[in-house]
């Protein structure tokens, strides 16, 4: 009647509705952020609460929470103490040993051809320009990609209340799980919801799992390796690698591109650096990171890496940081919807007839 058509008004108030539920999302994204970081941070300590809830003779979980706690800060000030000294120490010493590096790598050698000592002097003078003449548009570039991170992560409030609400997560997440269980009838939805969720728990979990190994695997390969072949300033190459894989593929790349020149610098082995690097990728992305990441997450390399990009220029570090976790949800929900469509979970029951 007058042309309304109810169909495509509820087309229209739920495509309304998603409209502003993404508008109150990005309203909110950095409480989201804070409460995404305390989920991911209850999926790293929830093996070692879950171990030590096993031995410990008690009905709760919160003593095995309270252990665990205590462990972590206690490995975090060993780390401290122990690593990131050292760290500290030898960035000190990489800032006040480069410029005389980059002189001295700047004088032709007699052993190179015109053309590669032109190339050399080219790419040293490209580089002196960025950081003498330019390091205002490269600070800004960085702060524009991760400054609400960097605040978040420096801010004390967030660094005491990311491990607190992951506390509750971990105390109470069985229970939250029930609730949201309990808003769907019992049936083939409530299925394909429990479905999701246990699908969502498994991939979290091994993606914290991963991350977390694979940082470790490679500060103790690049600090073994360098220690080795006297590469100098090993203990913050191997740290600043460490760090980088926490961002897919393009964090492992930027650590390589990064040690490669400092150890060019230095007068380092490059072609061993180079060797190594080379064959500790392939050990990480083809053995190690597959056995780790188990299969959760089994996602193409390009799709990686337009969510890596995507991600980053939409929530600078954190968005990058946080693609590929966004991505095997999405395909999760995608994967299960589709199960359930085939099987005809999803297909409203046929009324009964008398």
């Amino acid at each position: 009647m007058l042309g309304f058509d109810r169909k495509a008004a509820r087309y229209v108030w739920t495509a309304a509705l998603v409209v502003l539920l993404i508008a109150l999302v990005y309203l909110v994204r950095q409480t989201l952020f804070v409460f995404v970081l305390a989920i991911l941070f209850a999926y790293l300590l929830s093996p070692l609460v879950n171990l030590l809830d096993r031995f410990l003779p008690t009905r709760t979980r919160t003593p095995a929470l309270a252990l665990s706690y205590v462990i972590f800060v206690g490995l975090v000030v060993l780390f401290g103490t122990q690593i990131a000294t050292r760290v500290a120490q030898q960035a000190r010493q990489l800032a006040k040993d480069l410029p005389a590096q980059m002189e001295k790598w700047e004088q032709p050698s007699p052993d190179l051809s015109p053309a590669t000592n032109k190339f050399r002097r080219d790419l040293l003078d490209r580089i002196r320009k960025q950081i003498t003449e330019g390091p205002n548009d490269l600070l800004a570039n960085v702060a524009q990609a991760g400054m609400k991170v960097v605040t978040l992560a420096t801010d004390l409030i967030y660094v005491v209340i990311v491990p607190i609400l992951a506390f509750f997560f971990l105390k109470d997440g069985r229970m939250m799980r029930e609730h949201v269980l309990e808003l769907v009838d019992d049936g083939p939805p409530r299925a394909l919801l429990d479905d999701l969720m246990a699908d969502i728990n498994v991939l979290l979990a091994h993606y914290m799992r991963a991350l977390v190994l694979l940082s470790l695997a490679a500060f103790a390969a690049f600090s073994i390796a360098f220690s080795i072949m006297g590469v100098p300033y090993s203990v913050l190459l191997a740290a600043m690698g460490g760090l980088l894989e926490f961002i897919p593929m393009l964090g492992p790349l930027t650590a390589g591109i990064l040690i490669v020149a400092l150890s060019a610098l230095s007068g380092a082995p490059v072609v061993g650096v180079v060797i190594f690097l080379l064959a500790f990728r392939v050990c990480q992305d083809y053995i190690l990171s597959p056995h780790l990441m188990g299969q959760g997450v089994q996602l193409h390399p390009l799709l990686v890496l337009f969510g890596v990009f995507a991600g980053a220029e939409i929530a600078g570090i954190a968005g990058a940081f946080l693609s590929v976790p966004t991505l095997a949800l999405v395909r999760i929900f995608y994967l299960r919807i589709r199960k359930a469509h085939v099987s005809g979970q999803m297909r409203p029951a046929e009324p009964v007839r008398p």
